[in-house]
């Protein structure tokens, strides 16, 4: 896998027959309280020094991908769009710099449903952004919560449940990854011999949770699965040679992982 194109809101990787394109919706600021240790305790004063602060909070990436095989477009989460911080809702400018053709994306699929994935659906201005989509696809234990999202409402009753182990097109299979939220999904992407997972918020600050993985996040829906779904993702990616995508991995958010002493080491592509 190697790069062919970027610029500030994208960059665009081969993986075999395909294109792999990272898409920065913008990034987020949170308190360093969301980081919890075992029994849901808060960090306090024992932050390590090599994660950088910025005004004293964790700055977030807040990524997206898309999939081309030269004919449609799979798009994996779609940023938060205008329902959340000012700081996100940059996926169309990033589409657009990316020379992509919003009418070329015939599927979206969600790792989860937590506002700054799928909010990008719907543009600032209340319009479709992505006019022709065909398929929408939602983790079958998500499907409440995103049918609880009144500004989405319209694409409702498109939302077609997945599971672990489905298959999307013929490139494309989910990895069960729960534990951030109830359906939390990887998506497996395989091309010519190589493969990416596109994991969702399996990291969210990689600074820290690669070398400490059992490090969870406030907003984690159950931690201790979200800490087993975290270590089973990286000793995949490390021993299995796949390549990693995270929503929250610094820009582009696209590298590898590999075994250090008795944790994990991310080495950015």
């Amino acid at each position: 896998m190697h790069r062919t194109a970027s610029g500030d809101l994208h960059s665009t990787y081969t993986l075999g027959e395909l294109r792999i394109i990272a898409l920065r919706d913008g990034y987020v600021d949170m308190p360093v309280g969301r980081l919890r240790q075992r029994d849901d305790k808060p960090f306090g004063d024992g932050l390590p020094e090599q994660v950088a602060l910025v005004g004293g909070q964790l700055r977030l990436s807040v990524n997206a991908f898309a999939i081309d095989d030269g004919h449609e477009i799979i798009m994996i989460d779609t940023g938060a769009s205008n329902a959340w911080h000012p700081t996100m809702g940059r996926l169309p400018q990033a589409l657009d710099e990316a020379g992509i053709d919003v009418g070329r994306v015939r599927t979206v699929c969600f790792t989860h449903t937590h506002l700054d994935h799928i909010h990008g659906l719907v543009l600032a201005d209340g319009g479709d952004a992505f006019p022709r989509l065909a398929r929408l696809l939602i983790p079958r234990e998500e499907l409440g919560l995103f049918r609880a999202e009144a500004r989405l409402e319209r694409f409702h009753g498109m939302a077609e449940p997945f599971a672990d182990g489905d298959r999307i097109g013929a490139h494309v299979d989910i990895i069960g990854a729960h534990g951030h939220e109830v359906g939390h999904s990887c998506f497996r992407v395989s091309s010519g011999g190589e493969r990416i997972l596109i994991w969702g918020d399996t990291v969210h600050v990689p600074s820290l949770q690669f070398d400490r993985p059992e490090v969870a996040w406030e907003f984690d829906e159950d931690q201790d699965l979200a800490r087993e779904s975290r270590l089973r993702l990286l000793a995949l990616a490390a021993d299995d040679n796949h390549l990693v995508a995270g929503a929250h991995l610094d820009w582009p958010g696209i590298g590898r992982v590999v075994r250090s002493g008795g944790s994990f080491r991310f080495e950015p592509l």
